[in-house]
């Protein structure tokens, strides 16, 4: 492990754990725009071993739990955190929210709230990279409840009839909403299911990031070249569906027992045991990040809110004129008497 990357990796997970551990302060504080947010706190090998293996150029969607894989991406915590906040310093200037964070710049061609939304973007971004012989490669990030949708299917149909640089990532968290798997599928093998359309796959154990960059790493590398790829990434979602959800219908035990699943956790143990680092800069690190993410929060919290005027910006072409706001159209009518 003489040059190993796990330390690098390891900020990365401890980044995406502290910022969600935030969101979720930030939803209890009654800060937060809307009603439901998702956190993904025991899925950050996945977010951050994938996006080790992607490129300067890479395109990608996320889901409602996206979080962590923007970050991961390279997002600004502040910006993020003040989307989710609703304020107009946000990614989205307020519009977003927790579920639909985007950022062309970023290459992130957006969250979405529709189970398996985002996933045919991916097709259209890659067979955009192919004509353009740009070498990006686009990546659906999703969880196994989409696995139960069919636009999932027609579109790793279409990546593999068309050789297109697109990659697959089903986040296996084991739970759709209430509905554990292998409830929901008789073949939990999800990666088996992208064999049968001619795509490379793969499922890998989210317990460690290292395995999860390696294998993101070979079948994005054989996405490039034109054979897309699916990848699972087994992990355990540490908490409920959404932050009001207490999840009634997991034993203690059995969440006892999945929060041992930690990647953070574990990537922390390597780094000690390989002597790369010792368990005093590792604590120095932790509490860089925390105050960090941190001064999200007040980043978020100082913001100001969208103002009514800008409700239409990013949305019509700029060139238009832009429609009357109905408030604003019912007060003209109220004042002419």
């Amino acid at each position: 492990m003489k040059n190993s990357t796990l330390p690098k990796l390891y900020e990365d997970m401890r980044r995406v754990r502290t910022f969600e551990e935030r969101v979720g302060e930030l939803f209890v504080r009654g800060q937060s725009a809307g009603s439901m947010l998702h956190l993904s706190i025991g899925e950050e090998s996945a977010a951050v071993g994938v996006c080790a293996a992607m490129q300067d150029g890479d395109t990608f969607t996320t889901h409602h739990r996206g979080h962590g894989i923007f970050l991961a991406r390279g997002a600004d915590p502040n910006r993020m955190m003040a989307e989710i906040a609703g304020k107009d310093c946000g990614y989205c200037h307020g519009k977003g929210g927790s579920m639909h964070i985007a950022d062309m710049g970023l290459g992130h061609l957006g969250a979405n709230a529709i189970v398996g939304g985002g996933i045919p973007a991916v097709v259209g971004a890659g067979l955009s990279a192919r004509h353009q012989k740009s070498g990006a490669v686009s990546v659906a990030f999703f969880g196994d409840g989409a696995t139960g949708q069919g636009i999932l299917y027609e579109s790793m149909n279409m990546a593999a009839l068309w050789k297109l640089p697109v990659m697959f990532v089903c986040i296996n968290n084991q739970y759709g909403m209430g509905t554990r798997i292998d409830q929901a599928t008789a073949n939990p093998n999800l990666h088996e299911r992208a064999e049968a359309f001619g795509l490379a796959a793969r499922t890998v154990d989210g317990l460690d990031v290292e395995d999860v960059a390696e294998a993101a790493t070979e079948l994005m590398d054989g996405a490039r070249a034109g054979t897309p790829a699916f990848l699972a990434v087994d992990c355990y979602r540490f908490y409920g569906h959404a932050r009001k959800d207490k999840s009634p219908y997991r034993a203690e035990a059995e969440e006892d027992e999945g929060r041992k699943k930690d990647p953070v956790l574990r990537a922390r143990e390597k780094l000690i045991e390989a002597g790369l680092m010792t368990e005093a800069d590792l604590d120095a690190l932790d509490a860089t990040v925390a105050k960090e993410m941190d001064g999200s929060i007040d980043f978020a919290v100082a913001g100001e809110e969208p103002q009514m005027a800008s409700m239409f910006r990013d949305v019509y072409d700029p060139s238009q004129p832009e429609p009357e706001p109905v408030r604003v159209r019912l007060d003209r009518v109220l004042a002419q008497g």
